[in-house]
């Protein structure tokens, strides 16, 4: 597994858009830049050992000002924890943008529901890399997830942020020696989308 610093480089290098997000060591650190990005905040575990987070209690998530420091010690206390990753909170629709090495097909990436309900709703799709932007547009109207992007109660997702981001994955993974990729979420609003989590093996 890419360490976390990589795996931002990588983001980057491809235009993939992600939160401001800074690793920190210190709560003072944290605090400032939290003071910066302005509240609330995410904070997460910072570990290349550590996949699923979530699972040990390594993230918090609508953190003010007043409940930074002791969420911070918490994370820290986490053995295994090298820093936090202090990230600006988005909210929007939870999405999901992976890939994989097929030993069949090749580069291979899919799309759907995202967040923890991933297993359970198996809202996902499948194209062979390199996909075209008609491919992107089919894999976004493939889902169950799509009634709700294309406009639901007055707001209307930035559907188009999407299918720029599967183009780039597309991209990623057939110029990179990429095993795996698990962009989750991969979170839409009316402004724009961002890759809140990201692994790449």
């Amino acid at each position: 597994m890419l360490h976390p610093e990589e795996v931002m480089k990588l983001m980057k290098k491809y235009g993939i858009p992600i939160p401001k997000q800074r690793v920190v060591k210190t709560h003072t650190e944290a605090l400032k830049f939290s003071d910066k990005i302005g509240y609330p905040v995410v904070l997460k575990l910072y570990s290349p050992k550590i996949s699923h987070k979530t699972d040990v209690g390594g993230v918090f998530t609508d953190v003010r000002k007043e409940d930074l420091e002791k969420k911070f010690r918490k994370i820290m206390k986490i053995k295994g924890c090298e820093a936090v990753l202090v990230q600006k909170q988005v909210r929007g629709i939870e999405n999901i943008i992976g890939g994989i090495d097929d030993p069949q097909f090749g580069s291979c990436i899919s799309f759907g529901t995202g967040g923890i309900f991933v297993e359970v709703l198996k809202d996902i799709n499948f194209r062979v890399c390199p996909i075209s932007r008609r491919d992107a547009k089919e894999m976004i109207e493939e889902t169950k997830v799509y009634d709700i992007l294309k406009g639901y109660r007055g707001k209307k997702y930035d559907i188009k942020g999407i299918t720029d981001t599967l183009m780039k994955v597309s991209k990623l993974m057939v110029r990179e020696k990429i095993k795996e990729l698990d962009i989750n979420p991969l979170i839409c609003s009316e402004e724009g989308v961002w890759a809140v989590d990201v692994r790449v093996n």
